[in-house]
């Protein structure tokens, strides 16, 4: 990008106060979002957890312990010490609901080097270990009773209880166990007291029930989380899409009509395109790099000189640095956010990029477009008929758009003309 039209973009009067206040409240909205998730995800069921997580646990009753005060944003640290790997997955998943900050090792020694300078509140420790096994590890942790974590100690043996205890375990669960198992024993333990209590193991057949059951409320918890994610989402792009409408309200309506376009076209090229979350989002926020214009030329009412022209093409590169760290436009949404104003015979900007090399959404894009900006009014120009703008269209087959994408609007030429008409009586947003 030139120095110059840079300069010019990043001077606009208000636009960083613009981009604050979204960047603010979504930090504020995805913050409230994961603790309220995390909470639901530990206490469901709680009383239940209880009554049954106990079950084929043994919470070894030691000296007065209290852990480590966690520090990592008010959670407690939990470091797991395993050498398989898709068990250290399954323990990371477990505890990773917003209470607590996870660190993982593949061997005792690794896990010392942790230890040392993270602190951990509490340490889950495979007994069978490549190098120092579990319980010398165990027993190591344990050297400084004030400094040391809450340990509990995994094992598929039946026995090894006092072992464990020598060591100075804090619990010890054993293999297979549920993952509602271990938070309950971990929540025990990190309480006010700890509590000696042995129990039989439980058969196969209660243990396979148990599994089930809480395979179950982990996958519900988990779409409740997706749901509540995909809601402050939508939030905060929605505030992205009226902050640019603060700056052009007619930018800004423009933005919500055309994600309709798009999206019905969508649906008549490939339906299959729309399985990526991302592209609704693009189709909204293509504009958002207009944020850095100035509002001189934003408004201006006639043609834009060479210079302003020049600014006003640098839009899509900045949109797509702003939201470039913004994982729900990572696909097919940042690319129309950057490839929008590309042509079909590559006359279009930034990239000047032709054909195929366009991505699908921007091409789709484009066509959505340019039905848009003509059926509506603008500062330097009045809207025209809808069929004199399909006919432009239809002319610019194989020039501007793609001529698939041409076609598929041919097709869907009357339910967009419906959308045109609903979308101008009620402001852009129905």
């Amino acid at each position: 990008m030139n120095v110059a039209a840079v300069g010019e973009v990043f001077a606009a009067t208000g636009w960083r106060f613009w981009v604050a206040i979204v960047l603010v409240s979504w930090v504020l909205l995805a913050a409230a979002v994961t603790f309220l998730v995390g909470r639901s995800a530990r206490l469901f069921d709680q009383e239940e957890r209880r009554l049954q997580s106990h079950r084929g646990a043994t919470a070894i009753h030691t000296q007065a312990h209290i852990a480590p005060r966690p520090d990592v944003g008010g959670r407690r640290r939990i470091l797991i010490v395993d050498d398989d790997p898709s068990l250290r997955l399954l323990l990371r998943t477990t505890f990773d609901a917003g209470e607590f900050a996870v660190e993982e090792a593949a061997s005792a020694e690794t896990a010392a080097d942790v230890a040392r300078f993270w602190r951990p509140s509490v340490v889950i420790l495979d007994i069978r270990l490549p190098g120092m096994d579990g319980i010398a590890f165990c027993r190591q942790l344990k050297r400084d009773p004030e400094r040391s974590p809450i340990v509990i100690l995994l094992t598929g043996a039946e026995n090894g209880d006092l072992e464990a205890k020598a060591a100075g375990a804090d619990g010890i669960l054993r293999k297979p166990f549920s993952p509602l198992e271990l938070l309950g024993l971990v929540d025990r333990l990190t309480g006010s007291a700890h509590q000696l209590f042995v129990e039989a193991p439980r058969p196969d057949e209660e243990q396979i029930l148990l599994y089930a059951r809480d395979l179950a409320r982990l996958v519900d918890v988990e779409r409740s989380q997706r749901r509540l994610l995909q809601h402050a989402y939508r939030e905060t792009v929605t505030a992205l899409a009226d902050a640019l409408e603060a700056k052009d309200p007619l930018t800004g309506l423009h933005a919500f009509r055309v994600q309709r376009y798009a999206l019905e076209l969508t649906e008549a090229v490939d339906s299959g395109l729309l399985d990526d979350p991302s592209l609704e989002y693009g189709f909204l926020l293509h504009d958002v790099g207009k944020i850095g214009l100035p509002d001189r030329i934003v408004n201006k009412p006639g043609p834009l000189t060479k210079d302003e022209l020049r600014i006003v093409q640098q839009h899509p590169v900045v949109g797509a640095e702003l939201l470039a760290g913004v994982a729900l436009l990572r696909g097919e949404g940042l690319r129309v956010v950057r490839s929008h104003h590309e042509r079909w015979d590559g006359d279009g900007y930034p990239d000047h990029i032709a054909e195929a090399e366009i991505p699908i959404g921007a091409r789709i894009f484009a066509v959505a477009d340019a039905l848009d900006a003509m059926t509506s009014d603008r500062p330097y120009r009045g809207a025209i008929p809808w069929e004199a703008a399909a006919e432009e269209i239809v002319a610019q087959t194989g020039r501007q758009f793609d001529p698939g994408v041409v076609a598929a609007f041919a097709r869907r030429e009357g339910r967009l003309r419906e959308l045109c008409e609903v979308q101008h009586a009620v402001g852009g947003r129905s």
